[in-house]
């Protein structure tokens, strides 16, 4: 069974932002509405890598956010810090912090979701919690604030792995689905944010080179 990808992605007006930079690495705040990377569609092309591979044309991803998903990115200036930064998402030493907003009153102030999760040809381009054959997937979770008329909470995820989709897939696994997401939602859920309300506010990694502790935090926009 062939899958086909048939999304087109709307253009982006938003520009990337800047929060850090030096010889080494680069972080921005990576608008909603934009893809990580250029698609295999040529109506695809606009992406955070091919905006600043146009300035920076050695420049390359250590990681990725969902097309929805805004906030911290951080990329690589050259081949080496590519390699050690690589190597810390590989062994999980990166903190990452998102800020959400989902469905309903969550009780408990805080816990932790383990669902593992697969992928279906069937359900493309969703994925699904499977205990039988899923990628373990582990994401904490923080009550920041709950929100009424209609009822809603804020949530600070920090998420334990890196599967795709995972913090929407495990959101909508506890009953709670993120507001303006169009994958793991439903109707009215969609219907009450104009984005995806998931946004990467924090990271935390060692310096590639200097090994120097770096935090940093993007205010979420909503």
């Amino acid at each position: 069974m062939t899958v086909i990808d048939n999304f087109i992605a709307p253009a982006c007006h938003q520009q990337i932002e800047t929060l850090y930079q030096d010889e080494h690495i680069l972080l921005i705040n990576k608008p909603s509405g934009l893809l990580s990377l250029s698609g295999k569609n040529p109506l695809n092309l606009d992406s955070v890598h091919h905006r600043l591979a146009q300035i920076y044309p050695q420049i390359t991803l250590i990681h990725r956010l969902d097309f929805g998903t805004s906030g911290i990115m951080l990329l690589a200036l050259d081949k080496a810090s590519n390699a050690l930064l690589s190597q810390q998402f590989q062994q999980r030493t990166v903190i990452k912090g998102y800020q959400s907003i989902v469905a309903g009153h969550i009780e408990q102030d805080s816990g932790i979701i383990a669902a593992p999760i697969s992928k279906d040809k069937a359900l493309f381009p969703r994925l699904k919690v499977c205990f039988e054959q899923g990628q373990k997937a582990i994401s904490h979770f923080q009550v920041l604030e709950r929100l009424s008329n209609p009822d809603r909470t804020r949530l600070l995820f920090t998420p334990e792995t890196g599967r795709t989709h995972q913090l929407r897939i495990h959101s909508q696994f506890i009953g709670h689905p993120m507001l303006g997401c169009d994958l793991y939602g439903n109707l009215d859920t969609q219907a009450m944010a104009s984005r995806l309300l998931l946004h990467a506010s924090e990271l935390e990694f060692e310096h590639p080179f200097t090994g120097q502790a770096m935090k940093i935090c993007c205010p979420c926009p909503f």
